[in-house]
């Protein structure tokens, strides 16, 4: 069984969706082994520890160099035997090394379709902002593998949302989770896991 570790930012509603589906038996080739939040006050810790996961804080120092700190987040997910990297509303940019390390074996949802509104700057409501300044009537949301280009791996799922007349940002951001986030990334989380089992 592949061994995940899912790292997170803040409240974890994209990990909480991964435990409800391994829970439901929905991912059979992935064991969630290890939760690594950039912050000690993330809620994902909390959601961790309900599901009796393992969690740790690995945070970026203010004057610390971008290679040393990958070096201490690698050490943490060696430590572990972790085989897969789920960035479930990670707002940390990993270093070259970290990437490298985990080529074809680490993965991101990211709120809209890509190639729109994405890369570095777009996260979070920046992105929902930017989709409705546009006046795009269909959003939605991306996994896809990490490289060193911000949202620019491969794109392993794709799931569109309609944007309505009323939405504002935080309506938009909650209907992406619900209708799409919380659907593809469990099931991409699956669909890599099994092919690493062959």
């Amino acid at each position: 069984m592949v061994r995940v570790a899912v790292l997170v930012s803040g409240g974890g509603t994209n990990l909480q969706a991964i435990i409800d589906a391994k829970a439901a038996g929905k991912i059979p080739s992935a064991e969630l082994s290890l939760v690594v939040a950039s912050n000690d006050k993330a809620y994902a810790l909390t959601r961790a520890a309900n599901a009796g996961i393992k969690g740790v804080v690995v945070h970026k120092e203010k004057d610390e160099d971008i290679a040393h700190y990958g070096q201490r987040l690698l050490a943490v997910l060696k430590e572990n035997a972790i085989d897969m990297v789920v960035l479930a509303g990670f707002l940390t940019i990993l270093p070259e090394n970290v990437i490298q390390a985990y080529d074809h074996k680490m993965i991101n949802i990211h709120p809209s379709l890509i190639p729109s509104f994405c890369g570095a700057g777009f996260y979070g409501l920046k992105v929902h902002e930017a989709a409705l300044a546009k006046g795009v009537k269909v959003t939605g949301a991306t996994v896809h593998f990490v490289n060193e280009i911000p949202d620019g791996g491969d794109i392993i799922a794709q799931k569109a949302v309609e944007v309505l007349p009323d939405d504002t940002p935080e309506i938009l951001q909650k209907r992406v989770m619900e209708q799409a986030e919380w659907i593809i990334l469990p099931r991409a989380v699956e669909d890599v896991a099994k092919n690493m089992e062959v």
